[in-house]
């Protein structure tokens, strides 16, 4: 059977450099070419990585997968394979390659593949590859440079009725915290936003995560995070409106979210490290983002990482019913785990089953250790965030060799861990912090995609939120504080 071929090239009014960064994202094609419905990487792998495989469906109905074969970032060429499809192209390879316009501002796009097709279908296939696929591919990625990546894919995201934001200073709405102290302290005022810097984006928010993590903050229980006057919030998500230099990866239009180590997060417009970014494909609402971004890859690294849960583990999670500890319960039933948690009303005793918790304690006292003992004989990993009021009730939970993480305070700060109190049990105790899990960009995309692939896979539900105005957001603390929320909150800017 002879190979039918078809090549076809451009050039594209744009650096060689943004180019590659949309061409090497091997799960990209969903956001820019209008052919592809919904597109993702199988087995949370990066979308960089040769190897990793990409499962999409086209507009008409048809399923394709394909391998990442070879990538070079320093000659700007890809080559990938059909591995499976519902369209008769057999034997598929095709390669991408870049080159630089002599001006150096525009780029020189060659699209070259090789493939066998049923006898009688060789024209017809030989036009949908060479028309439907690249010439339109060409034609789609142009405008998206050019415009944004909300041109052409009206389908995929919701068109922005603002106007694209020019570089020049904005104001925006934002939440200052002038004195530590109770939640009367979270203010709105005017800020002024300035264009991005350096490596920068600049984010129109639509969906501010709440964490307990801020409460700490305007409490001033971390001064050297939070110094005054500052703005508390940890993660958002969003729709880029201007990039700084040096970013190529994204554009004015594209939806993102991001979660970042210094806060800020509680405004209507922000600048972040494009470092801080993950993209936001079709299927995950900015509140779903907002809300799950930095919930969901705590979850990842306790599970993983430091709990290292697997079939048959005794899990103990507090705060079971609320946004981390919902993540938490899904996640570990999902992969075998015996799941317990504490709770404080009946009602919060219902979520947390619902989202995978086996045996629920409802303690309103945070005595819980007998009852853990009559489950289990004990918990092999605690994942604690009440603090101090439930220390002499988590050692006596654990079960010898037992691992205890301690991810919050809200009942107040810790008091200090002898080693000799551990050794009673031969235990172990750990007290993480988040950002350190998601040290590079790629490990933050990495760890986002699992986070969202458990969510289209069903093994995370959707997220309950209770949402509040931006400038309600010492109503929100306040709500989180009594213990009475379910779910995440999230913050909306008007």
């Amino acid at each position: 059977m002879a190979l039918q071929k078809v090549v076809r090239s451009t050039v594209i009014d744009a650096p060689i450099e943004r180019v590659w960064a949309v061409l090497r994202d091997f799960n990209s094609h969903d956001r820019w070419h209008e052919v592809v419905d919904h597109s993702e990487i199988e087995d949370g792998k990066p979308s960089d990585r040769v190897g990793c495989v990409r499962n999409f469906t086209l507009q008409d109905g048809n399923h394709i997968r394909e391998m990442l074969l070879s990538l070079s970032d320093k000659d700007y060429v890809s080559t990938y394979t059909i591995i499976e499809a519902t369209v008769p192209l057999q034997r598929y390879v095709a390669t991408i390659t870049l080159k630089p316009v002599t001006d150096g501002q525009r780029t020189f796009w060659h699209w070259a593949s090789s493939f066998a097709t049923p006898p009688g279908m060789e024209a017809d296939l030989r036009n949908m590859v060479a028309q439907g696929v690249y010439e339109a591919g060409f034609a789609n990625l142009k405008r998206h440079l050019q415009l944004g990546s909300n041109a052409g894919r009206s389908h995929l995201r919701p068109t922005s009725t603002k106007p694209v934001l020019q570089a020049s200073p904005v104001v925006a709405q934002t939440i200052k915290v002038r004195e530590y102290g109770d939640a009367v302290q979270l203010r709105a005022e005017s800020s002024e936003v300035p264009p991005p810097g350096v490596g920068e984006v600049r984010i129109r928010q639509t969906a501010i995560g709440v964490n307990y993590l801020d409460i700490y903050l305007r409490k001033g229980w971390i001064p050297e995070l939070l110094p005054l006057p500052g703005t508390p919030g940890m993660e958002a998500a969003g729709e880029v409106i201007d990039v700084g230099p040096d970013v190529t990866s994204l554009l004015p239009g594209d939806r993102v979210a991001y979660m970042g180590p210094a806060p800020g997060s509680y405004t209507s417009v922000r600048n972040v490290p494009v470092a801080w970014t993950v993209r936001l494909g079709a299927g995950i609402d900015d509140g779903t983002a907002a809300a799950s971004l930095l919930k969901g890859i705590t979850a990842d690294y306790l599970l993983r990482d430091l709990g290292r849960v697997k079939a048959g583990t005794r899990l103990l999670v507090h705060a079971a019913a609320g946004g981390v500890g919902t993540l938490v319960c899904a996640w570990a039933r999902n992969m075998g785990a015996l799941v317990m948690g504490t709770v404080s009303s009946e009602a919060k005793a219902r979520i947390a089953r619902d989202n995978g918790c086996q045996h629920v304690i409802v303690t309103s006292d945070y005595t819980f250790s007998a009852a853990v003992h009559h489950i289990s004989q004990g918990a092999d990993v605690i994942i604690d965030g009440l603090g101090d009021a439930a220390r002499e009730e988590n050692f006596a939970a654990l079960a010898p060799c037992g691992h205890w993480i301690s991810l919050g305070q809200a009942s107040g700060p810790l008091q200090p861990i002898s080693p000799d109190w551990l050794v009673g049990k031969s235990v172990s105790f750990s007290r993480p912090v988040a950002f350190a899990y998601v040290a590079t960009h790629a490990v933050l995309n990495q760890r986002a995609e699992r986070v969202w692939q458990a969510f289209r896979d069903g093994i995370l539900l959707p997220v309950q939120t209770e949402q509040f105005a931006l400038k309600e957001a010492a109503t929100a603390h306040a709500r989180l504080e009594s213990r009475q929320s379910t779910g995440s909150l999230v913050l909306l800017p008007g």
